[in-house]
């Protein structure tokens, strides 16, 4: 690659070379985490809601936790979650891993053409929407599905929507796990992320001009930041204080490519986005109690005229970026056991074993629970009919619901096609 570097390589001779990003291993390679800055578990406490975006610039590096290692909650945060919450937390989490487990075999299966899992991230969704309120709105990517599940989502609607079947409530007019669920405070997830990102601000932005106290959530992943709708986003959730809560979920891949290419090496997404002035804090999105409450705060700062609240959520995507995915072409494969912030799901039971809220036998009980309602779920969905086997929604359904009035052209295509 005559006139290209690696990142990190020395510049040698007397031309420049452009700076090509390469990720921390490769296949073969051993996996190298000791970039991360993990921070320490209970170090930091949150400031006052009317504090200046020059008050977090300790967040842009340091990482907010709550969880320590051995299963117990550590400092100025350790009681924000009740009891009753961490349960209902643990229950959505295995739920909605339940979900991706039926899901991928059924793709496997040939019963959808699609599907992406959000395993390792499953305490951001249902964090984030668990320290939401009614009316507020979720801008998410397809990797928040726990959104749905904190939210008490028919698991078949879901499932209806990804085999695109007679039932499925957006009759065929999305690809699979492109999910909507207004009622439920889940705005339409775009297969091109970005676009998510000004949407939400602009939600902020009317909510704010008609006097409500709701607040717009979105999310976007590492990959997209590097479209010009995060930058676009930023710039007027600062100018205009939006009360939106900006979500970057840093889980170290895009589809194929390391989080460098958008910049990850050079610097923290929290520190960028508080170059904007917005006040910007690095969460570890592992940790259910480090998210709740670090999205309680944002969501409490937003809804007392504060303004955006940025955060840079660290995770690591368990699973390939989609069925059409195998990252074992680009990653190493040992990357997701030497990942040193664990796993979500396993860390909330260790803390909720640990303080006797549930015991292991009872979780166990849980997740076989779980299995079992996303198989009977499966089997209705099935019953609805696949796609594959012309048992998707009317043709005619193509043109209802898009317009409020139906154009003159479609109206005529309408008829030529015998609807």
């Amino acid at each position: 690659m005559d006139g290209f570097q690696r990142s990190g390589e020395a510049e040698s001779g007397a031309r420049r070379g452009l700076r090509v990003p390469q990720p921390p291993a490769r296949p073969g390679e051993a996996p190298d985490f000791s970039n991360v800055a993990l921070g320490e578990p209970g170090k930091l406490g949150l400031p006052p809601l009317d504090a200046e975006a020059s008050a977090f610039g300790v967040f842009h590096h340091d990482l907010f936790r709550v969880l320590g290692e051995d299963g117990a909650a550590k400092g100025p945060h350790a009681g924000d979650v009740s009891d009753q919450e961490l349960k209902s937390a643990l229950l959505a989490m295995i739920r909605t891993r339940a979900f991706d487990t039926r899901m991928l075999r059924a793709q496997r299966q040939g019963k959808t053409s699609f599907y992406m899992t959000c395993t390792g991230e499953e305490a951001i969704g249902v964090g984030c929407a668990l320290a939401a309120q009614d009316g507020d709105m979720h801008f998410p990517t397809y990797r928040q599905q726990g959104i749905l599940f904190a939210n008490s989502i028919d698991p078949e609607a879901m499932m209806n929507q990804i085999y695109s079947n007679k039932k499925d409530p957006l009759e065929g007019k999305q690809l699979p796990v492109l999910y909507s669920f207004r009622e439920q405070g889940f705005f339409t997830i775009s297969g091109n992320l970005g676009t998510q990102w000004p949407q939400a601000v602009g939600w902020g932005m009317a909510s704010a001009i008609k006097g409500d106290d709701k607040i717009a959530i979105a999310y976007i992943g590492d990959g997209a930041t590097a479209e010009g709708d995060w930058h676009q986003g930023n710039l007027f959730a600062a100018v205009y204080k939006a009360p939106v809560l900006l979500c970057v979920i840093n889980n170290q891949w895009a589809i194929s490519t390391t989080n460098a290419f958008a910049g990850a090496d050079l610097n923290t997404f929290a520190a960028r986005m508080g170059s904007y002035g917005l006040p910007a804090l690095r969460v570890d999105g592992n940790d259910l109690l480090a998210v709740m409450a670090a999205c309680r705060y944002a969501a409490a700062r937003a809804r007392a005229g504060h303004g955006a609240v940025a955060i840079e959520f660290l995770t690591y995507r368990g699973g390939a970026h989609s069925t059409s995915d195998d990252p074992t072409k680009y990653r190493a494969k040992e990357e997701l056991e030497a990942w040193p912030l664990g796993d979500p799901i396993d860390r909330l039971k260790a803390h909720v074993i640990a303080k006797g809220i549930l015991s292991a036998d009872e979780i166990e009980a849980i997740e076989k629970d779980a299995e079992t309602e996303m198989r009977e779920a499966e089997n209705r969905a099935e019953e609805n009919g696949l796609v594959h086997a012309g048992q998707g929604a009317p043709g005619e359904a193509m043109f209802d619901d898009v317009y409020a009035e139906l154009p003159g052209r479609l109206i005529e295509q309408k008829k030529e096609a015998g609807f």
